[in-house]
């Protein structure tokens, strides 16, 4: 680590316009960028917790002396370095100024050297401070992150790395996923985690609108632009104004209203209904669907250049029966939710339980187990069409458990060979058609693991 990182600028205050012409041009020649104040209370309106550099300070100074500069310093940043540059009669005041929290301090008439020396030591220090708190910002991140997006497997390990490389981009993202895997919290993790945190996160399902009422939703209106529209309404769009707009199903879009996303996505302005008046918008827009709209263009069901503009940054939410390690874990923290809910007991997850958890295809994905976890704890059958079963029924017998064992492992190996086929039977030790009928059997598609 070196002041080349990124952190190579220095704050000089002095009011004597000489010594800062000195130490400016010292520093600039070693490649420095100063900016050169006469005055702390100037100085002050430079400074902020994340500034990338040191501060180098007269002591004896007019309106605000050098100690009372550095108290201000510290309660800006205690970890800022803060080097006091003092004449040989301000000593005693240097030293104070060290216990109060400076860095170092040098005698105006030190050498060059030792001038250059000591503030590349305060850059180094700074630079480390500030990618220090860059590492805990993302541990902090990741670690919650591992909490709202919940699993141990490959499939969620690399989705949990992928949201947290876009949320720090800006750019429009379109979210692939089956019905229930979790399309609308990766778009809220998305925006929570990303530079639109403190704006409006705004959601519109398109499929759950009539087509006569979706463009107003989205767009607004004026008084009177259609028959009812008897005052101005504030449209989705322009309500997420700096903020993240969420279009959840937008395959169900109306082709008419796609051309006119299209178009504020291009040029970032709206138009209400009944009014020529362009309203510019700073938005970012995250899209999902739960059907192939590359395919739904080739068909002339979306627009495809929609689908380009959209499809920038791509997520792609795996289902639950491709993430076998992954369902006790989601179950019990969904239990736990429940329990609390209904304020009902945590009951332990028997080994029968578990067994038709894991036989089971997941076509309701996590909003499924979710549901089955809520009945659960309601002492209900996991499965609408199951008789109850007592907590202390015995344990399913072997040919099931040993579905069990064959489905999670089959799962595994077609993760681990990239959903292809002849590697996995290779693997497995089966013939092909024998993997093609297991496959069929527990509802697993090679394309789910690709």
């Amino acid at each position: 680590m070196t002041q080349c990182d990124g952190v190579r600028q220095v704050l000089l205050v002095d009011d004597e316009s000489e010594v800062r012409a000195s130490i400016a041009q010292t520093l600039e020649l070693e490649g420095f960028e100063v900016t050169s104040l006469s005055g702390a209370a100037a100085a002050l309106e430079q400074l902020s917790y994340a500034w990338p550099g040191i501060v180098l300070s007269d002591l004896k100074m007019p309106q605000m002396d050098g100690l009372t500069f550095l108290s201000k310093v510290m309660e800006i940043d205690a970890e800022m370095p803060f080097v006091i540059v003092s004449a040989h009669g301000d000593i005693p005041m240097a030293v104070q100024a060290m216990r109060d929290g400076a860095y170092d301090f040098l005698e105006k008439t030190a050498y060059p050297e030792q001038l250059i020396t000591v503030v590349r030591r305060a850059m180094d220090k700074r630079a480390l401070v500030l990618e220090n708190r860059t590492l805990r910002r993302e541990m902090d991140a990741q670690g919650e992150l591992e909490r709202r997006i919940i699993g141990k497997s490959p499939p969620m390990e690399a989705l949990r790395n992928l949201v947290s490389s876009l949320s720090e981009t800006d750019v429009d993202i379109l979210i692939y996923g089956e019905t229930g895997t979790g399309k609308e919290l990766v778009a809220r993790c998305l925006h929570e985690f990303g530079l639109r945190k403190a704006e409006p996160f705004v959601a519109l399902n398109c499929g759950a609108l009539p087509e006569n009422t979706i463009e107003s939703e989205l767009f607004g209106h004026e008084a009177g632009a259609f028959t009812g529209a008897s005052k101005r309404r504030i449209g989705r769009i322009e309500y997420a104004k700096g903020g993240t707009l969420f279009l959840d199903e937008i395959e169900s879009m109306p082709l008419s209203l796609q051309v006119k996303l299209l178009r504020i996505l291009q040029e970032r302005t709206i138009e209400r209904m009944g009014s020529n008046e362009q309203i510019p918008v700073d938005i970012r827009v995250i899209a999902a669907s739960k059907t192939d709209l590359l395919a739904a263009s080739r068909e002339g069901r979306f627009r495809d250049d929609l689908y380009y503009r959209l499809n920038i940054g791509h997520v792609n939410l795996p289902p639950m029966r491709t993430r076998c390690e992954d369902l006790l874990l989601l179950f019990g923290h969904f239990v736990g939710l429940a329990a609390q809910r209904y304020k009902k007991p945590i009951l332990q997850i028997g080994t029968s339980v578990q067994e038709q958890l894991a036989l089971h295809s997941w076509p309701g994905n996590v909003r499924e187990l979710r549901n089955v976890a809520d009945r659960y704890v309601l002492g209900m059958p996991l499965f609408p069409d199951q008789t109850p079963i007592a907590e202390t029924e015995l344990a399913q017998p072997l040919s099931t458990r040993m579905e069990q064992f064959e489905k999670q492992t089959i799962c595994e190996e077609l993760r681990r060979n990239q959903g292809q086929i002849i590697q996995t039977a290779e693997a497995l030790k089966i013939p092909r058609k024998t993997l093609y009928l297991r496959m069929q059997k527990y509802g697993l598609d090679k394309k789910e693991f690709r």
